[in-house]
Formats: structure tokens, sequence, C-alpha cells
């Protein structure tokens, strides 16, 4: 009789558990369609983008342009907000 009512909870938790893992980072706000975004935007100024995370609320993408190694802070909209040179 058990079975009975752990299967089902058992199937629910199936479909459930991988559309809450794709519809967002683990909850860290950047879906892959806004991370695809990103790097196409950044791609197109000339970035290589090598790492996009979400920090303090804020967009932070980790790229190299130049030879040189980048911090950028992206606005909401997408647009670099501020830049800083990587150590």
């Amino acid at each position: 009789m058990k079975t009975l009512k752990t299967l089902p909870l058992i199937a629910a938790l199936a479909l459930v558990a991988p559309m809450a893992q794709a519809s967002d980072d683990n909850g860290r706000g950047l879906t892959a369609e806004k991370r695809a975004e990103i790097t196409q935007r950044l791609t197109g100024e000339g970035y290589d983008v090598r790492k996009i995370e979400m920090e303090d609320g804020e967009i932070e993408v980790y790229a190299l342009k130049d030879g040189q190694r980048l911090e950028l802070y992206l606005n909401p909209d997408l647009t670099v907000r501020r830049t800083k040179i990587d150590d």
C-alpha cells in the first residue's frame, strides 16, 4: 500500500525537478537565454566572454579583450556600466 502512495510522488518530483533547474541558473537569476544574449552582444563588441554570474544583484562578466582580462558589470539592459581590469 505504501508503494502506491509513493509512486505518484516520485513521478511528480521527476517531472518538476528538471523544469526548476532549467528555469534559471540554480536560483541565481540568469537563464540560458540571457547568458546567450549577453555573450552574443559582448562578442559583437570584441570581447571573448569566459564567465557570467550574478553577484550582489548585478550581472558580472569575466572576459578578455585586446589581451587584457576584464570584469564587466552590466546594466539591466545589458549595456556595460563599469569595466575593471582583472588582476
